[in-house]
């Protein structure tokens, strides 16, 4: 995991590295005058817009077919459509699976900061290693005129304190944010007339805090929203703005307003193959059980024939060999059998639950539907062949397993489609 490659909080990056932004987060906490809320939107490209909202298990099919056909994509994030803390279930789940599927891809989140602070422990060990807030006032008197309302546990609070509380949570989650030694990058939208005198006096405490980054965005006309009427400022204006905020702290320039769903290189056009695999993904019945705020997953399970050699296809298993680690050492814990065959994609949804508790399946071959099923549920599934041994030791090493691979991730055969029955 190379922290540079991140392409917004690196300038030299974008042009190499991409991003992609998982939609499971539709529901917000904070009513902006400048949002309408309307995030279904194929058309736009600014934040808070996507074609599709995704459950964590739908997202992570989507995002092995992002990796299928970008090469380049070294960061999966979450930035809404609403805020991922106000999701935080929906946001959690899907970073646990994706840090169990991926662990070299970098995570980030952005959101606005007011139900952060609880999380910070379980975003640390996730390795989530790049946060944006949006700051757009460090004064309750601005802040008021910015956001309509907020809700906070069961409580909605306006005006002035709710103004007053959204800042208070910013800031003590900035705090913790580096305290746990997290990247953290500072939006704040200019609003002419409402705060564009006062984005440099947002910088500065964000300096104070020692963000790493400050984003000063230009606001982007939102038909239907509060501030409906203002206008987009004036490139000039933004330049005088951002140069102020560069005396307290490095500025990014490049940013391009990205949707909640964009992928690939930053101000790249979208991309209608995957938006269309997007759609698709939401129309997917995934049932897979839902690991909420991160369970974790210290086994790895194991297809084998005579418990030697990981030999054997998936459909055929009747028991999956399970290893952990038992009194200070990776050892096979128990033989566990597989649930019965027959049932279609019954069967592979049970094996998801049955092995919930393992990261990773080394199988010499799956169908389709099975590793479609697993991988959503989070389990890595490995088509290789060898030695168990050697194998679970290098996954718990966190060792590559390329020179045992033998094919990626790939169906067993034209006429296996994982049925259930098994490949007798």
């Amino acid at each position: 995991m190379n922290l540079d490659n991140h392409p917004c909080f690196n300038p030299g990056a974008c042009k190499s590295f991409g991003r992609v932004h998982l939609p499971v987060a539709p529901r917000c906490n904070i009513q902006c005058k400048f949002c309408n809320r309307r995030f279904d939107c194929v058309n736009e490209t600014r934040p808070g817009v996507t074609s599709a909202v995704l459950s964590p298990g739908q997202a992570m099919v989507y995002l092995e077919e992002v990796f299928a056909l970008k090469g380049n994509i070294a960061v999966v994030g979450i930035a809404g459509p609403g805020d991922p803390f106000a999701n935080p279930e929906e946001t959690l789940e899907t970073l646990s699976r994706v840090r169990s599927r991926y662990p070299e891809v970098m995570l980030c989140v952005a959101t606005n900061g007011l139900n952060l602070e609880p999380y910070l422990d379980e975003i640390k060990r996730l390795d989530v290693s790049h946060v944006t807030v949006t700051v757009n006032a460090v004064d309750p008197a601005i802040g008021e005129q910015i956001y309509s309302w907020m809700r906070v546990g069961k409580r909605v609070l306006r005006a002035r304190e709710g103004a007053a509380v959204l800042l208070e949570r910013q800031l003590a989650a900035i705090k913790g944010l580096k305290d746990r030694g997290i990247m953290v990058k500072a939006n704040s939208i200019i609003l002419p007339g409402i705060n564009e005198g006062h984005i440099e006096a947002v910088a500065r405490r964000m300096a104070d805090l020692e963000v790493d980054l400050f984003n000063a965005m230009p606001y982007y006309p939102n038909a239907g929203s509060e501030f409906e009427h203002l206008a987009e400022p004036e490139t000039a204006t933004v330049e005088n703005i951002r140069a102020a905020a560069a005396v307290h702290v490095k500025q990014m320039r490049h940013c391009t307003r990205c949707r909640a769903d964009a992928v690939g290189l930053l101000g790249e056009p979208t991309d209608d193959g995957l938006m269309n695999t997007l759609s698709a993904c939401r129309r997917l019945d995934v049932k897979t059980p839902r690991v909420g705020r991160v369970s974790p997953r210290p086994c790895v399970a194991v297809a084998s024939m005579e418990g030697v050699l990981v030999n054997q296809h998936l459909g055929e298993a009747d028991k999956l060999l399970v290893y952990g680690e038992k009194e200070g050492r990776i050892q096979l814990l128990e033989a566990r059998a597989t649930p019965a065959r027959g049932g279609y994609m019954k069967r592979w949804q049970e094996m998801a639950d049955t092995f919930s508790d393992c990261s990773t399946l080394l199988v010499s071959g799956v169908g389709a539907n099975p590793l479609k099923v697993l991988s959503a549920a989070g389990i890595e599934v490995l088509e290789i062949e060898g030695l168990i041994d050697e194998a679970v030791r290098a996954v718990f090493a966190g060792e590559r397993l390329n020179h045992m691979v033998k094919r990626s991730l790939s169906a067993c055969g034209e006429a296996c489609h994982g049925n259930g029955m098994g490949c007798g």
